[in-house]
């Protein structure tokens, strides 16, 4: 699993004068919550960008006063007029604690209907999953090798295992549909057919 670092400094006081002291200094609040007890800290505005600039899916370990904290990224907050980043909310792993996180999709495999002449279209990048720690990973791999033309994968179709998939079972996340040129060709196929047809009988008088 990829894990960014992040060595936080121990807040103690709160409030907006207390925040805009430490944005003055490029430091951003933070909290880290869902363990034994709940860590406000800040950090540079430069440590949080690998996993908030990003669609991957990735743990931080953070460091604030001599202890070190797993945890995954729950909630990012902008400023509404400069778009700088305000505060960041962490959900700190703990071992028999499920957690739900949104884990990205990654597409194997040539699908049947590609090769038909088909268009893939992904419909999903990712899905709300709830699991323990133990389970998690960077992507839920989704093998679309069979998938055929006019064909759809729903959520149900994919395997995870170790989670509890929160999303409607029913929702697409990809499918293949028929290119602009597959239906022209198509169409011809089929008006060429009665043709071909009506011209039969002709040729056995």
């Amino acid at each position: 699993m990829k894990t960014i670092t992040i060595k936080g400094l121990p807040r103690t006081e709160s409030g907006k004068k207390a925040t805009r002291q430490l944005r003055s200094q490029q430091l951003v609040p933070g909290v880290i919550y869902g363990g034994n007890q709940e860590i406000n800290f800040a950090a540079p505005e430069s440590d949080f960008k690998a996993i908030i600039y990003t669609p991957d899916f990735m743990l931080a370990d953070i460091s604030v006063d001599g202890k070190s904290f797993r945890c995954i990224l729950k909630d990012i907050q902008f400023d509404k007029v400069t778009d700088r980043l305000n505060h960041v909310d962490f959900l700190e792993l703990v071992d028999d604690k499920k957690v739900i996180a949104n884990l990205p999709l990654k597409f194997t495999g040539s699908p049947a209907g590609v090769k038909a002449g088909g268009k893939l279209v992904t419909k999903m990048k990712s899905l709300k999953v709830k699991t323990y720690p133990k389970y998690l990973r960077e992507s839920i791999n989704v093998d679309i090798t069979n998938l055929e033309l006019n064909g759809n994968m729903r959520v149900q179709d994919v395997v995870a295992e170790g989670m509890e998939v929160l999303n409607s079972p029913r929702i697409p996340i990809a499918s293949i549909t028929m290119t602009r040129q597959l239906k022209q060709e198509e169409a011809a196929s089929t008006a060429a057919t009665p043709a071909a047809a009506a011209a039969a009988p002709k040729a056995q008088k």
